[in-house]
């Protein structure tokens, strides 16, 4: 008998418990960037929240056009492209045509849409901030050399994939300010005679690490030695 009530009072306390709860809505007092219910927006501060919505987007297309369609269009200038094979073997899913963000590019490119849209975070959070801060100038440019190449790690016969095969990496060479300044990763990241841009391209490369599940720069190997390497990958590698 005294198990039985035992029992019907620990059930009341939970379904008291539960009604409190549902009542108070204590979630929807969270910060959008630490609720897990809120939609991402690239405004949303690094958070394990943000990583955790931001790791779903390779598995929701849809989701992820959702976020870029929240972008106002000063800030992103791209085309949702239908899944395809440029080569074989290679088939891109989940990809957009990119022509400019909220800075210009040497050239348009493809990359993913959860690639893009960490990109968009990190311009706007951390890329422009440090800018001004180390240049006292916005980046207003920026030269790349792509995102898709069908083809293994350092082109390697034998291994895994690149991150590139799948236009999943984003390689970045050059940074060109309003001021007519520039910080080029191969000439400017270890320069003595330019402290200004030395120390925009480390803060980038560093910060960018939040961001990107791979950075990769000229101290990782001399592949690396002109451009940082940002992709989507789960390595959580940050060199």
């Amino acid at each position: 008998m005294k198990r039985s009530i035992l029992r019907l009072f620990k059930l009341l306390c939970i379904v008291l418990i539960g009604t409190a709860i549902i009542a108070i809505r204590p979630w929807e007092s969270l910060p959008p960037a630490w609720n897990p219910w809120v939609p991402l927006s690239i405004d949303h501060p690094m958070t394990p929240v943000t990583r955790m919505k931001l790791s779903q987007l390779s598995a929701a297309p849809d989701g992820c056009l959702a976020v870029l369609a929240s972008v106002p269009e000063e800030f992103v200038d791209y085309l949702a492209l239908e899944d395809y094979t440029p080569v074989e073997n290679c088939q891109l899913t989940n990809v957009v045509r990119v022509q400019s963000t909220g800075v210009e590019f040497n050239t348009p490119f493809t990359l993913t849409c959860p690639l893009l849209v960490r990109w968009l975070m990190f311009e706007q959070q951390k890329l422009q901030p440090l800018a001004m801060r180390h240049l006292g100038s916005r980046v207003e440019s920026i030269d790349h050399y792509g995102t898709f190449s069908c083809r293994n790690v350092y082109n390697r016969e034998q291994g895994r994939r690149s991150q590139h095969a799948s236009a999943s990496a984003f390689d970045v060479a050059t940074f060109r300010f309003e001021n007519g300044a520039a910080a080029n990763v191969l000439s400017d990241w270890d320069n003595a005679e330019v402290p200004d841009s030395s120390a925009f391209l480390r803060d980038v490369h560093s910060s960018a690490c939040a961001y990107f599940g791979t950075v990769l720069g000229p101290d990782y190997n001399a592949p690396h030695a002109n451009h940082f390497h940002l992709d989507t990958s789960s390595f959580n590698l940050c060199r």
